[in-house]
């Protein structure tokens, strides 16, 4: 790898990343106050086992803004017609999330497809109602973060990211002290810091549309051209949150189900301080590969290192006596709850490898505009993790959280073959390119 191409790649993916590690710290942050609260195992089941997979899934339509944004914002015209996109969409998703939350459509809809236990139906509900500016807070940041990366601004992204966190740790430490409920405590925590982050990421973004983004381009973006790249994309990101509620409802079924509800939110925030890592490279090798400041050769180097260091550190904190003072003193857990996700870590050393190649990969094929390939991935994930779910819950072999983890471990896995094959066709056309320009 040229020096030159690796300090570019570096430069582009640090904020990125870092912006995911902050991310990353306000999951376990949140399980670690809700531990020390009033009855921690309903309120971190609550929270893990229904609040954020019914949230996440209510978001999936805009979540994949930032790489179209990345992609695509290269003019006035077309950041206006995705920005009106982006209102409207969010603005009909919170409504739908108003009456899943605020009226008996979470008893008919949420309540009779997860059948989470007794105690966390009431909490789980409240945890909704409070993330009800969710979505739009969402939306608006991820579009306005493309804009910012597709300009060169990517440290405004970690610095938004970081104020997010902030506020949220503020607002909990608040509410805390207040002595309300833990998923009370958890979900105010969440709303206000993207909030901020929203406004924070807008107002940066503002002079770059002012001042930066084109007024006329040689072809503008239609709505049917956008559609035509967006619908898979935003397919695969509902395919790709189906699975989360799809894993609480499956847990719920299986042995130790309220002990597995309590420690798989606690186990997958860990486990996403390291895969943020890789979700950061997939705008990272579109936008090289759009600006042409790295070849794919470069790219792919750059991940396989990457994902070799992370896998160490995984691995170091996995298999020594770090997996129990982590679970136990940083997280919270009793010794019961601890005893349960320590195995299931180990079987996690992998999965930031898996979230690299698969960013790696798929960062391709939306360069490529062949956006339908990576709906195909989720989907074959998505009925690879199902079956291996249902297998659980018809055995009852295993406890559920050591089934959650193998069967989305093994789905990703297949995910990112998927990828490597679809992709194949572009990395080639890319071998046989033009070296990249390095600006540095």
């Amino acid at each position: 790898m040229q020096t030159s191409s690796f300090r570019h790649i570096l430069k582009i993916w640090w904020p990125l990343a870092l912006s995911w590690v902050f991310m990353g710290l306000e999951q376990p942050l949140i399980n670690a106050i809700i531990a020390r609260l009033v009855d921690p195992t309903i309120h971190l089941a609550a929270l893990g086992g229904v609040v954020f997979p019914v949230a996440l899934i209510i978001e999936s339509p805009i979540i994949m803004l930032l790489a179209a944004s990345t992609a695509l914002s290269d003019h006035k015209q077309a950041y206006k017609l995705m920005y009106r996109f982006m209102m409207i969409t969010s603005a009909l998703i919170t409504v739908a999330h108003a009456l899943l939350a605020f009226t008996p459509l979470y008893d008919l809809l949420i309540v009779a497809s997860l059948k989470p236990p007794e105690e966390i139906i009431e909490p789980s509900r409240w945890g909704l109602m409070i993330l009800l500016p969710w979505t739009w807070s969402i939306a608006h940041r991820r579009f306005q973060q493309g804009v910012l990366l597709r300009y060169g601004d990517a440290k405004a992204i970690s610095l938004g990211t970081f104020f997010r966190l902030i506020a949220s740790l503020a607002t909990m430490a608040i509410t805390a002290f207040l002595a309300y409920p833990g998923i009370v405590v958890a979900a105010t925590g969440i709303s206000v810091g993207v909030l901020t982050e929203a406004i924070f990421v807008a107002r940066r973004a503002k002079p770059i549309i002012l001042l930066k983004l084109p007024a006329m381009h040689q072809s503008e973006l239609t709505w049917p051209a956008f559609t035509q790249f967006y619908t898979p994309l935003a397919l695969t990101s509902f395919l790709l949150l189906v699975s989360q509620p799809l894993g609480s409802a499956a847990l719920s079924r299986m042995p130790e189900a309220l002990s597995s509800l309590a420690v798989w939110p606690v186990l997958i925030s860990f486990v996403f301080l390291f895969r943020g890592f890789g979700f950061a490279y997939n705008e990272v090798v579109v936008s090289a590969l759009k600006e042409k400041t790295a070849s794919f050769s470069d790219l792919s180097r750059f991940a396989f290192l990457l994902g070799l260091v992370l896998t160490t550190f995984m691995a170091l904190v996995a298999l020594t006596p770090l997996s129990q003072g982590y679970f136990r003193t940083l997280a919270g857990l009793n010794q019961e709850l601890a005893s349960l996700a320590i195995p299931a870590l180990v079987l996690c050393i992998f999965w930031p490898l898996f979230a690299l190649l698969q960013n790696l990969y798929q960062g391709v094929i939306v360069y490529g505009g062949q956006t339908r390939f990576v709906t195909e991935a989720v989907l074959l994930s998505l009925v690879i993790t199902a079956v291996l779910l249902i297998l659980g819950v018809r055995s009852s072999l295993l406890p559920g959280l050591m089934m959650g983890v193998i069967a989305f471990l093994l789905g990703n896995a297949a995910q990112v073959i998927w990828l490597f094959w679809r992709s194949h066709a572009i990395r080639q056309r890319l071998k046989q390119s033009p070296s990249p320009v390095i600006v540095l």
